[in-house]
Order: C-alpha cells, then sequence, then structure tokens
C-alpha cells in the first residue's frame, strides 16, 4: 500500500490505458481507478493519440500489439506532448528488443502480460533510486542466441533473408528458429 501513498502525493492522477484485449481493458481499469488513478481508457491506437491530442495525462498504460498499430507511437506522442509523463508498456510479445525500443521511446517501464494491478502501479511510480533486483533464474545461453536473433530480425524489419545474411546463417535455418517458440 506504500504506492497508494505516493499516488496520493501526486496532484495530477490521470491515467490512460489502451489496450486492445476488452476484458483484461476493463479488469484493468477498474483496479486503477480503486487505486485512485483518473482513468481513460482506449483500445486503438488513434484514439489514444486523439486522447493525447485533447488532454495528455500523467501517467499510461499501453499494449504494444495494438489492432491498428504499435503502441509505442501513444508513447512518443505522449512524451513529446507532454514529457514529464511516466508510460510503460505492457505486452504478451515480449523480447529484448521491443524492451530497449519502448524505453528508448520514453517508457519507464516494460512489462509481460499477464501482468497485475498492483505490479503496474508499482511500475508506474517506481523511481530512479528504485533498484531492479537481480533475477534468480537468468537466462539460458539458447534464450540470449534466441533474443539475439529476434534482435537482429526487428532491425532488419522482419526481413529473413537480410537478417540471415546479416547473422551468417542459412535463411532456411533461420527461419526454423523463428518458427519455434522462446526457449526459456
Amino acid at each position: 500500500m506504500n504506492a497508494i501513498a505516493e499516488l496520493n502525493e501526486q496532484t495530477d492522477r490521470s491515467l490512460l490505458i489502451v489496450e486492445d484485449d476488452k476484458p483484461f481493458l476493463e479488469r484493468l481499469s477498474r483496479a486503477m481507478e480503486t487505486r485512485g488513478f483518473a482513468v481513460t481508457s482506449c483500445d486503438t491506437v488513434s484514439d489514444g493519440l486523439a486522447q493525447i491530442g485533447k488532454a495528455a495525462p500523467a501517467f499510461a498504460v499501453v499494449d504494444l500489439r495494438l489492432g491498428d498499430g504499435n503502441g509505442l507511437d501513444v508513447v512518443s506522442a505522449l512524451k513529446k506532448k507532454r514529457p514529464d509523463a511516466r508510460a510503460i508498456v505492457l505486452t504478451g510479445y515480449g523480447n529484448i528488443a521491443t524492451a530497449v525500443t519502448a524505453v528508448k521511446m520514453g517508457a519507464i517501464d516494460y512489462l509481460s502480460k499477464p501482468a497485475d494491478a498492483d505490479d503496474v502501479v508499482a511500475a508506474l511510480l517506481s523511481t530512479s533510486a528504485d533498484k531492479s533486483e537481480l533475477p534468480t533464474n537468468p537466462m539460458s545461453a539458447d534464450r540470449v542466441r534466441w533474443e539475439h536473433i529476434q534482435r537482429i530480425y526487428e532491425m532488419c524489419n522482419r526481413n529473413v533473408s537480410e537478417t540471415a545474411r546479416r547473422l551468417n546463417m542459412h535463411r532456411r535455418t533461420l527461419q526454423r528458429i523463428l518458427a519455434k517458440r522462446a526457449p526459456r
């Protein structure tokens, strides 16, 4: 409940949630309202951008992949309109490359789904003095390799042939790797 005490110190408690999963959007909106936020919710990038155009909120929770585009566009627009805004990115498709991109665009944190409301509040209200704990189970070598391949794949705009050339591997080998699930 320390996070709620920190929220009470905030004068502007406006929160924009942009999420295309309607049941999750409704649950998260209700949970954040009970924690003291003034919530506005949208389910598309265009609605989120329109809402920021009307009144840029102090906080934002944005899904990475939305039906009409990329949630990072919403984060970028929010940071341009209101540089002091605190935004976090939620996604079910987490990898290091997109996490780094989200932080570069202005997000303060990146959470994988399913995230509960307490995790979201803690991320929104965290300060730079808060230190993240060391992982109890670091990534395996296979996972690190997979993350590297994903990062290069994203840098090449999801072009398999170009990614294979840069990684110095056969295109079909890369296609097989990309078709598999991420190792643990």
